[in-house]
């Protein structure tokens, strides 16, 4: 099942209906992609936010069981990468529902979270992003060491390497900063 932008907005102003509070929920992945119309559809619901909220609207989800998959991760967390605490200053306020305000991941956020599972899918979305937001090379290397990866670091920088030249071409961030020495 693929879950429009107007599906997902529905789904969760429905479900702030059902919150005893305001919370804040930062769409991640194709989620957030969605929400910007850069994808038509998501296949499931990525969501990241303040520990406390995400605790509150993991439990709402339950309850309501959606009939998609919904990921929640606490305070930047997303997949296995987590992002610095500026995240949540970062990403872009997309609506004010009842009982929820949704935001989305900056799109560098976006981007270095792809990078560390890196699929088919993920490399398609990692190149919408760089083209709908003109993302360069240094904001993309820049950010991805910011990101404390729960796995093999080599991995996740490897993946960084590859999608920075595959995306702006060789001349990789690691070769510039050995000229610069």
């Amino acid at each position: 099942m693929s879950i429009s932008s107007k599906q997902l907005v529905d789904f969760l102003d429905e479900l702030g209906k059902t919150l005893d509070r305001k919370i804040v929920l930062v769409a991640a992945g194709g989620t957030a992609l969605t929400l910007y119309r850069v994808k038509a559809s998501t296949i499931d619901a990525d969501f990241t936010g303040p520990a406390q909220d995400v605790e509150l609207f993991h439990k709402a989800v339950n309850a309501a069981q959606p009939g998609f998959k919904v990921h929640v991760w606490p305070d930047g967390q997303v997949f296995s990468q987590f992002l610095p605490d500026d995240y949540l200053g970062k990403s872009k306020r997309i609506s004010s529902l009842k009982n929820i305000e949704l935001r989305a991941l900056a799109p560098v956020d976006i981007v270095v979270t792809k990078v560390g599972r890196l699929d088919g899918r993920d490399v398609d979305d990692i190149e919408a992003c760089i083209r709908k937001f003109k993302l360069t090379r240094n904001s993309i290397v820049r950010r991805g060491k910011q990101v404390e990866y729960v796995g093999n670091q080599e991995i996740f920088d490897y993946n960084l390497e590859s999608v920075t030249a595959r995306f702006f071409g060789k001349g990789s961030h690691k070769k510039k900063r050995k000229k610069s020495r």
